[in-house]
């Protein structure tokens, strides 16, 4: 069995959650009762590094506000599916049409219906305010929680051990 920064090297997709990962878990709600979510800048940075640096970035959530596709959108991020009711099943399918393996993707989700496709991915990572049945089969725990810089945690963590954190395009280019 490799240590984790060892399988770290193996990491060439990111496939993240929405509410929970990307966003807190607690939302305001606005009039028609759509969740309003957060977004954390550091996260936004990571995301747009990863992708200039040639990983595949998908997102997969429940959530089906356009706001969601907006912000990642901006970002670079062209894999997104909202209104996800079956995460297993979009993943699959996914993988399949971009010929991307499960064991080189890390995956992060929070909540019980990450599961399914958490225990198929390489690499399962989870923020530190995740549930007990996601933590259990993370292979990662983020000390951050949801909304909070999880995502730049384990984004960094895969540059890093690849040598390809610091580049000066995405320095240039730090829009997010």
């Amino acid at each position: 069995m490799a240590f984790f920064k060892e399988e770290l090297l193996n990491v060439k997709a990111f496939v993240f959650d929405v509410d929970g990962v990307l966003s807190n878990d607690v939302s305001p709600v606005n009039e028609q009762g759509e969740p309003m979510r957060t977004t954390n800048v550091k996260d936004g940075f990571a995301l747009r590094n990863a992708i200039i640096n040639g990983y595949f970035v998908a997102i997969i959530t429940g959530g089906k506000n356009d706001s969601i596709r907006k912000r990642y959108q901006k970002l670079g991020i062209q894999h997104i599916y909202l209104d996800a009711g079956n995460k297993e099943s979009c993943f699959d399918e996914m993988a399949k049409e971009h010929g991307i393996s499960p064991a080189e993707v890390m995956y992060m989700g929070d909540d019980l219906p990450d599961y399914n496709v958490m225990v198929k991915t390489g690499i399962p990572t989870c923020p530190a305010d995740a549930v007990t049945e996601i933590k259990s089969i993370s292979k990662y725990i983020s000390d951050r929680k949801g909304g909070e810089g999880c995502v730049r945690d384990v984004i960094e963590q895969v540059m890093r051990a690849q040598g390809k954190w610091i580049n000066p395009e995405a320095l240039k280019n730090a829009s997010f």
